[in-house]
């Protein structure tokens, strides 16, 4: 009977140490994934970015009510590199893996946190704090959260802020 108890021990201790290095290794190469994005980000690798985004990509944020599809993620990237930025640099980028094991956002998610410093085509410079939030799916981007103070830009590209009379 104590040989059973050994063994029965034995078989979970084993199970435990296979399941959390299946999903070690799940989430280093998630976090591998996100890292290669940033990096295409960051060149304007517009191919590698488009690669790694699932078809049905759906990116949702800043604002409540902002949503976009692969198809304009590329679109808009490419246009703002041709048309608003020299540059984006990622500062400051930290990712962590995440599994949801249940409920709505049941899943493999990374969250990357970072500083950027967008440098503008007319030379002046932004830092913003970003935080973005992805879903992977068969080594793909399948969902993105993203968030970050746009009033933050504006205000240090020099808008100025007026509260309406009537507010």
């Amino acid at each position: 009977m104590k040989k059973m108890k050994k063994m029965g021990l034995l078989l979970f201790a084993l199970t435990l140490v296979i399941s959390c290095t299946q999903q070690n290794n799940s989430s280093a190469k998630n976090e591998e994934l996100i890292k290669k994005y940033v990096t295409a980000v960051e060149q304007n690798d517009v191919a590698t970015m488009e690669s790694l985004l699932a078809e049905d990509y759906m990116g949702l944020g800043p604002s409540a009510k902002d949503s976009i599809n692969k198809v304009d993620v590329i679109l808009n990237w490419q246009y703002n590199m041709e048309n608003l930025y020299e540059s984006i640099h990622y500062d400051k980028s930290r990712t962590i893996a995440v599994t949801v094991p249940d409920g709505e956002n049941e899943g493999e998610w990374v969250s990357n946190w970072a500083q950027l410093t967008i440098t503008y085509q007319s030379g002046e410079k932004a830092t913003i704090w970003v935080n973005s939030v992805y879903e992977i799916e068969n080594d793909q981007i399948v969902k993105s959260y993203t968030f970050y103070n746009e009033a933050d830009v504006y205000r240090q590209l020099g808008f100025v802020f007026i509260q309406p009379d009537n507010y």
